[in-house]
């Protein structure tokens, strides 16, 4: 016991020093009780006033007399320092008891008399305390865990990986000697040691031992021993690899070698198990062990575990009978795909046909293009020797001084690959220009991407790659005999027997933050200096013929932060306007596979061929979450890369006629409401007028000032949003003709997204309304029916009928919807009513082609069905907190007619406004006949997700807005009073969710006040962390100007509290609904479905929804049959409350005590049967 529990000041977090401590204000609910089930459910009963005044006043007052007394009898000791030791050695069950006992007994001394029920109050409470202090005692703290180190140990602050990097880059362009000096001047300097850690010298290793250098690989060994680090799988298998290189090696050297290893506690199988091999790297290890111990042969990995997840294991485990879904593709054909897509991101960019291309050609514009054609191969002529002359400079200077520059990063790619980055930058800069940060990122991150593949293609690893996905073909393919395997499970298995050569697996260093913006910015200036225009190109100057920056350097204000800007000259875009040219150019991995992907096998390894791509999103820079999924044991990711998996293996297609209506009126000048948006030739003009003309007044200048700042606005934004339709409908045209797949990975809460961002499923109502599935099935004897009723939720009509009224209502207008389907253009336009216009077209489309096939139930459908969630932020709530009233507002409950949250809502607060009207409340006044479901909508949705008053007062003042008829001068008095009323109906409704969400919230924030950030596994065993924390600001010098960064996602950083305990619950319930979407996905799957999401919309064949609705509602009563808070207590106080702090402050202590008892108090839950959700029609629908 005093071993575990010895005082000691823990690594991984620290604790606030001389932080009051904050307690909750009276007006806030406290999240109540034991978590037992037959205890009364009274509100807070806990947490009384009375309570709460002696925390804030008796209790810490007694601790400080305490803490007096006893450094008093301290002094007086004469063994002090022994007293002293021991009491550090005191377990935290003895401190913690007898702070609180210390507490207990003076409040029996001369204070004024409480009642035996405030007695059994504190002594249950203390009970309670000692109860989970016995439990923290027996975990193993896990706060000294760093989030910056991985479980090797290297360091991955922005230091230590740009000298990592620097080192590998160097390395990469042949530059070992100087690579060295730089780590024998980091090795040799103390405090720059620091930096280094065992990846740093494992580069200088592998390099040396490329040209079998065993001097240089016997003097890194001992600067390895000289900083105390411990050589790892990867420092002796570079050695091992020397060995075999060098001709001299006697077998004596080498079995001295492996008997290192396993000396060490290492495993010669481990290193051809763990160790990322290049070229040619692993046999010449294997020649190495086989020359000392001449029958090795590396053993195969034993069968793989399987997750622990409850939620799975009849997943893994019961599928004999299992087939999974086939691809309607052929072994041959699919290897074909393959060697396309290899092509492609070979190449790392792809340039495709405009769809303004079809647009009729002048004369005029064929001059222009000519122009441009004729001022870019000059740009680039120009741009290529200044970039050869930068280098050529900065190579001299680079070759005196082991100092790290950015020389290296100059030559990992050709001359021409640089200048073509350069070029294409400009050509799809904003007419309205980009701030100089957002261009370095882009270009330096392009840089990059490009650098990974080249590095991929050094590595010869594209044949080994081509060898395994040529097998792992014959699981997708239809033409090959049926099997249970799992393509994560055969493409390992394909792995394991292909070993010899390269890994497939890929080791390099993430480039840090302010790398990527220095080698852009280093571009930019480039850029800005080099590219010039003559004055008269395009019509003749005043002044005559000079040259003139294409580009220019300038500074605005955003958020009252000057910033860098980039503008182009005025001439770049009128050529660019007038010639409108018929090519985009973009990098390759915008655009959807023309393969399935590569299967997650690891968090480093999946999606694309060649391109690399992060399991888990985040911004750049910030890499704890790859470290987290790399720290998890392997197994417990499985379901999760299944699932994403899954969700990838969905091939699509291109709806023709959809696309084609769509791209006509694009080409004639679009349409806002279907969200087609018009060419910027129609945006409001630029009112132009001299500031210094003295026929205006000073307020008529200003009303021209603002009226000029309006229409800039204006056009910018009209321009964005035409450059995003015109790549969506290009890429779409682009593929029209193809099947094509979109790999998928997440976001640090799990929820997934498509890697292409631009074109793919989770994109607007036009963009969803042109894919359809490339697999098409029989509807069936239901599916018509499906597509009926789907398509009145299109329209966004008949919410609150059955689905029966629905497909009846569907019915009743067949002539409409017929109509729409043959004269989409030139008919009735019914269509263009719906919410959804363009989806509810492809709708009527795909029911007209139904209706009129021989036999329905024999119609080969490929058009996907939604089934939305009724509000399932709140639906994941009632079901934490087992809530009967909010269970029933949003369906969890059956009936007979689908609850309406929304209108709920709307329905209370009418009831509050006609109350107050009738007090006499001006605006409640005001408000009558306003208040609709409209109007509460995106605030109710949103408040489970954390949106605050502030926020939900912008809502609703937008919302307001819209009518044409609400008194303006009102709005923002409306917003007010309304946002109020929506917050208190929701607390009347949902009260559960309410103590909940208090319970998260404060658990973050007395988290976060400790020092460390948030952190939970989710019920599938996926890591996750807010990556939320205080701005660390830093200052870039470039040539061009010194950068000013705010960096909020380091962790080396203090967490930012706010943001971590407002995040907290909505991103905890984000977890839980990814969660429910991928348990969903892996049993639709099993089941041999067609299965994509968005988020909590569920797609599927029309022939499949009833299958899919069985399995989303048994999926998510199988997820909150768990103890989900349950657990999420057990893991916070395992996490955060298994240290105690080592000093006895009474302020740490206190804080540490409050945290201790607020996570181990789950909220009380209601009575609600989750076994009511299977049999709940509206739950999905």
């Amino acid at each position: 016991m005093t071993g575990k529990g010895k005082a000691s000041s823990p690594k991984g977090q620290k604790n606030v020093c001389g932080e009051r401590g904050e307690m909750p204000k009276a007006s806030q609910p406290r999240s109540s009780g034991s978590g037992d089930p037959s205890s009364p459910k009274a509100h807070n009963n806990r947490w009384t006033e009375k309570l709460k005044i002696e925390k804030y006043g008796k209790i810490r007052k007694q601790a400080r007399l305490q803490q007096k007394l006893q450094d008093k009898n301290v002094k007086e000791s004469k063994g002090s320092l022994k007293k002293t030791v021991s009491t550090a050695k005191k377990s935290k069950a003895t401190l913690i008891q007898e702070q609180a006992k210390a507490h207990l007994s003076q409040q029996k001394t001369p204070t004024p008399a409480v009642s035996a029920q405030e007695t059994h109050s504190r002594e249950a409470e203390l009970a309670e305390v000692e109860e989970l202090d016995q439990q923290v005692n027996q975990w193993v703290s896990t706060n000294a865990e760093k989030l910056l180190e991985d479980k090797e140990g290297n360091g991955y602050e922005d230091a230590q990986l740009s000298v990592r990097c620097f080192l590998e880059a160097c390395v990469f362009v042949g530059d070992i000697d100087h690579a060295q000096r730089c780590l024998n001047s980091h090795h040799r300097n103390i405090t720059k040691r620091k930096l280094l850690s065992m990846s740093a010298y494992n580069i200088m290793l592998r390099a040396w031992a490329k040209r079998g250098s065993l001097s240089q690989i016997r003097r890194l060994f001992a600067l390895i021993e000289e900083a105390g680090l411990k050589p790892n799988l990867s420092s002796y298998s570079a050695a091992l690899e020397c060995m075999a290189r060098h001709p001299d090696t006697s077998s004596q050297v080498i079995d001295r070698c492996l008997q290192q290893i396993e000396e060490d506690g290492l495993s010669v199988d481990d290193i051809f198990r763990q160790t990322v091999f290049r070229q040619d790297e692993r046999d010449m290890v294997l020649r190495a062990v086989c020359t000392a111990r001449p029958d090795y042969q590396p053993s195969a990995l034993s069968d793989q575990e399987v997750c622990s997840s409850p939620l799975v294991q009849e997943f893994y485990r019961e599928r004999e009978k299992t087939q999974y879904p086939r691809l309607a593709f052929g072994v041959e054909d699919l290897r074909e795909r393959f060697s396309q897509q290899l092509a492609m991101e070979g190449s790392s960019i792809i340039t495709i046909d405009s769809v303004e291309a079809l647009k009729p050609v002048t004369p005029h514009m064929i001059k222009m293009r000519e122009l441009l054609a004729s001022q870019r191969e000059r740009w680039q002529k120009v741009l290529l020797q200044a970039f050869k002359e930068s280098k050529i400079v900065m190579a001299h200077s680079n070759q005196k001084s082991w100092r790290i520059s950015l020389y290296p990063y100059l030559c990992i790619l050709d001359n021409k690959e640089y200048v073509d980055a350069m070029l294409q930058c400009v050509t799809n800069m904003q007419p309205s220009g980009e701030s100089l940060l957002y261009i370095a990122k882009e270009l330096g991150n392009r840089v990059h991407n490009k650098f990974c593949i080249r590095q991929k293609a050094h590595s010869q690893m594209a044949d080994k790659l081509a060898q395994i996905y040529s097998s792992y073909a014959e699981l997708l393919a239809q033409d090959t005999p049926a099997s249970n395997v799992l393509p994560r499970e055969r493409w390992t298995e394909l792995e394991a027997q292909l070993s010899a050569g390269p890994s497939l697996l890929f080791d390099d260093t993430p480039w840090p933050h302010m790398l990527v913006i220095q080698l852009g910015s280093f571009l930019v200036d480039l850029m800005v200096r080099e590219l010039k225009v003559p004055s008269d190109l395009i019509s003749p100057a005043p002044t005559g013929r000079k040259l003139i920056p294409v580009l220019y350097h300038m500074y605005t204000f955003r958020s009252n932060r000057q910033v860098g800007f980039i503008k182009p000259h005025p001439i770049l875009l009128q050529l660019q306007s007038e010639a409108m040219e018929t090519r985009l150019t973009f990098d390759s991995y915008v655009m959807p596979m023309l393969c399935p992907p590569v299967p997650w096998t690891s968090p480093k390894f999946g999606a694309y061929l060649l391109t690399s791509t992060k399991l888990m999103r985040s911004v750049n820079g910030a890499v704890q979450h790859q470290l987290m999924l790399e720290k998890c044991p392997e197994q417990e990711l499985h379901a999760v890369l299944d699932s994403l998996n899954q969700l990838g293996n969905c091939a699509w297609k291109i709806n023709h006629p959809l696309l084609d209506i769509i791209i006509s009126i694009f080409n004639d000048k679009g349409n806002d409401k279907l969200d087609v948006p018009p060419p910027v030739s129609e945006a409001p003009e630029i009112p132009r007028f001299s500031y210094g003309n003295p026929e205006y007044s000073p307020s008529e200048k200003a009303a021209l000032k603002r009226d000029a700042l309006h229409a800039k606005k204006k056009f910018a934004e009209m321009h964005s949003l035409r450059m995003d339709a015109l790549y969506k409908l290009s890429i779409a045209n682009h593929v029209r003709d193809q099947v094509f797949w979109f790999p998928h990975n997440m976001d640090f809460r799990g929820r997934t997204y498509p890697c292409p961002p631009y074109f793919n499923h989770l994109g607007s109502d036009v963009t969803r309304a042109i894919l359809v599935f490339a697999e098409g099935k029989p509807l069936g004897p239901q599916g018509l029916d499906w597509l009926k009723i789907h398509l009145v939720n299109l329209t966004g009509l008949k919410k609150r009928s059955s689905l029966a009224g629905r497909l009846a209502y569907a019915n009743s207008i067949m002539e409409d919807v017929l109509d729409s389907a043959d004269h989409p253009l030139t008919g009735k336009k019914w269509w263009m009513q719906a919410d959804e216009p363009w989806q509810c077209l492809a709708c009527c489309m795909e029911i007209a082609n139904a209706i009129r096939s021989p036999d329905p139930t024999q119609f080969i459908s490929y058009f996907p069905v939604h089934q939305d969630g009724s509000c399932n932020g709140l639906q994941h709530y009632a079901a934490l907190g087992r809530d009967v009233l909010g269970a029933t507002s949003v369906n969890l409950m059956p009936c007979e007619e689908p609850q309406d949250v929304y209108s709920g809502v709307a329905q209370q607060v009418e009831e509050f406004r006609a109350r107050d009207a009738e007090k006499g409340v001006r605006v409640a006044q005001v408000l009558r006949g306003f208040i609709n479901r409209k109007v509460v909508k995106q605030t109710v949705m949103t408040v489970v997700y954390g949106v605050t008053r502030y926020g939900g007062r912008l809502q609703i003042e937008k919302r307001l807005k819209e009518i044409d008829e609400f008194p303006k001068e009102h709005i923002w008095d409306a917003s007010h009073y309304l946002v109020q009323q929506v917050f208190s109906s929701l607390k009347e409704m949902f009260t559960g969710t309410r103590e909940i969400q208090d319970w998260l919230t404060e658990s973050a924030r007395l988290i976060a006040k400790s020092g460390s950030t948030v952190e939970w596994v989710t019920p599938l065993g996926l890591p996750i962390v807010q990556p939320y924390h205080r701005t660390r600001n830093q200052i870039l010098k470039s040539n061009i100007q010194f950068l000013s960064l705010q960096i909020n996602h380091d962790a080396s950083q203090r967490p930012d509290t706010v943001k971590q305990k407002n995040a907290f619950p909505p991103n905890f319930i984000h977890s839980l609904d990814s969660t429910h979407m991928m348990l969903t996905a892996l049993y639709c799957y099993s089941r041999g479905l067609t299965f994509v999401s968005v988020h909590d919309c569920f797609w599927t064949h029309a022939v499949t929804v009833g299958t899919m609705n069985q399995v989303c509602r048994e999926q998510f009563v199988a997820l909150h049959s768990q103890p989900i808070l349950q657990d999420l207590s057990k893991f916070l106080l395992e996490k955060y409350c298994s240290e105690h702090p080592a000093e006895r402050k009474n302020k740490k202590f206190m804080e540490y005590w409050r945290m201790t008892q607020l996570l181990g108090r789950v909220p009380q839950t209601g009575d609600f049967n989750l076994d009511c959700v299977k049999e709940s029609t509206y739950f999905f629908s």
